[in-house]
């Protein structure tokens, strides 16, 4: 295992909660969106069914499979950190579920034996696991695949990617997990799936200073973009165990507000990608370029006949064909209020939002 500690990190991370420590310890909401760059209100589609732990902090990450014989009938994974998993239509509408621990995040990889559903288990907060599924895409039933042990410390944030798979037929599925610990640390797990058999291994690890929880890879560099919270949004070129991370976007009060949360993905023809954040402190979302770290610009879910996000956790961006509504892709938001009520998880239309940005 390699652990990276380097000055840079930690003196932007330090500076961070130094800087914390001389702040009020609650700057009242209407303060914090007032300071930020304006966002734009976009509103809202479709909405899920809440979670079902009621009237509590619960649902937390969103993760999407597309039917490309029938974009409409796509699936939603979705996590109630109190109890388990839900599966949901593009309807809002309970497909399946899995009760059977505290998954905080979630995401998917699509091999050639199963969707594999995979979730940061934090049941154990002393000893991290990945908690992995098969999604059936006819029913939308989850069933239990592998636990995979990711660590010492509580599980808190998961992305993955495919990983260099043996070329013949038959062979075992090969993705690249990344288990972002609450305490900073990030573990690279290469994991292999063939007819119910999972194999693992651990790979390099680095380490942030303060909590961390939302990350996402790039496809187009094979960059990893990780949050920590306080601070901002790294990026570690995995290719290269011994590099450092490097900020990437700091959560300066204006482009991003603490905490910084999800992270989701879209990349684009041009080459470089676009990178959405949760910027949790003022209910907004950040869109950045990829190549040039630049802010393209923020917006809100708000308005319309379905109600707006606000203190969001997780978020997923899927970019192609999701049936009427998204037919060039969805934005799914977990919304930390509902109007009061238990959480749930708000679908956009993509198109809406690149048109409100000018993307």
């Amino acid at each position: 295992m390699i652990v990276h500690s380097r000055t840079a990190v930690l003196s932007a991370s330090l500076l961070a909660l130094t800087l914390a420590g001389c702040a009020p310890k609650e700057v009242p909401l209407a303060t914090r969106m007032a300071n930020a760059l304006p966002a734009t209100d976009v509103a809202a589609t479709m909405e899920t069914v809440p979670v079902g732990t009621a009237n509590a902090d619960a649902a937390d990450d969103p993760a999407i499979w597309r039917n490309p014989a029938n974009p409409a009938a796509s699936l939603i994974v979705g996590t109630d950190k109190k109890a388990g998993l839900y599966v949901y239509g593009m309807d809002g509408k309970v497909r399946g579920s899995s009760l059977t621990g505290r998954y905080n995040n979630v995401t998917l990889f699509e091999g050639e034996h199963g969707i594999v559903v995979i979730a940061s288990d934090r049941t154990d907060p002393v000893n991290s696991k990945l908690a992995l599924f098969l999604l059936d895409p006819a029913t939308g039933a989850l069933s239990a695949l592998a636990s995979v042990p990711s660590g010492p410390g509580e599980g808190y944030g998961v992305c993955v990617t495919g990983a260099p798979r043996i070329a013949m037929v038959g062979a075992a599925d090969a993705m690249t997990a990344y288990a972002a610990i609450k305490d900073g640390t990030v573990r690279q797990i290469t994991i292999s799936h063939k007819q119910g058999k999972v194999e693992h291994s651990m790979g390099a690890s680095w380490k942030l200073a303060t909590q961390i929880e939302g990350c996402v890879i790039d496809p187009a560099t094979g960059m990893l973009f990780i949050g920590e919270e306080d601070v901002g949004i790294w990026k570690i070129d995995v290719a290269k165990p011994g590099s450092a991370p490097v900020l990437f976007a700091a959560a300066d009060g204006k482009q991003l507000v603490a905490d910084v949360e999800g992270l989701a993905l879209a990349t684009r023809t041009s080459g470089s990608s676009l990178l959405v954040a949760s910027s949790q402190g003022d209910n907004a979302y950040a869109v950045f370029d990829t190549a040039t770290g630049k802010l393209l610009g923020r917006f809100r879910i708000n308005g319309g006949a379905i109600d707006g996000t606000s203190e969001t956790d997780g978020i997923e961006l899927a970019t192609g064909d999701y049936g009427p509504g998204f037919e060039q892709g969805v934005f799914i938001a977990q919304d930390g209020d509902n109007g009061g009520g238990t959480q749930n998880f708000k679908l956009v239309s993509w198109a809406a939002i690149q048109a409100a940005l000018g993307l």
